[in-house]
């Protein structure tokens, strides 16, 4: 499972393969979860929000505690740009021990099955868009997920408008 390309996408428009609307060409699984206020929510809800989900077997798992030190990194700048992070545990809860707020699913390894991921830990970016940019089963780094948000297609637009 790999990140979405920047050469695919260079490729697609020098193509003319790509069109001047937004195109979801991978739809993120829809998932929900219970908000502070006791509310069910989905994930179609955060329309217009970059969203990075963490899948692992626990809190303690050792890529998941890597993954949240590398978000920990560029925090300031993920939180400007209203990302939205979700954790989702397959095997045990427990406390996440971090400054960035997560969302904990309820039903993780739902979560999990609906991302095609049997074991281990994953890392899903999702576009403002609701597009599926990135799954990886290896910690990404912050700068790579900063770069992967700022490549999506609602940003690229929106920078040629202006």
């Amino acid at each position: 499972m790999k990140c979405l390309s920047i050469a695919l996408l260079t490729g697609l428009l020098l193509a003319g393969a790509w069109r001047a609307e937004a195109r979801v060409v991978r739809p993120a699984p829809d998932f929900a979860w219970i908000d502070y206020n006791g509310k069910s929510r989905n994930l179609k809800s955060l329309s217009g929000q970059a969203v990075v989900i963490l899948i692992a077997p626990s809190p303690r798992d050792w890529t998941f505690r890597a993954q949240v030190g590398q978000l920990q990194k560029a925090y300031q700048r993920f939180a400007a740009a209203k990302l939205v992070c979700f954790a989702a545990f397959t095997a045990e809860g427990g406390t996440i021990h971090s400054n960035i707020p997560f969302v904990t699913v309820a039903d993780g390894p739902r979560v999990a099955f609906l991302y095609d991921i049997t074991k281990g830990f994953a890392l899903a970016i999702i576009g403002p868009d609701g597009n599926l940019d990135c799954l990886s089963t290896k910690v990404v780094p912050a700068q790579r997920i900063l770069d992967i948000m700022d490549a999506n297609f609602q940003v690229q637009q929106d920078m040629r408008r202006e």
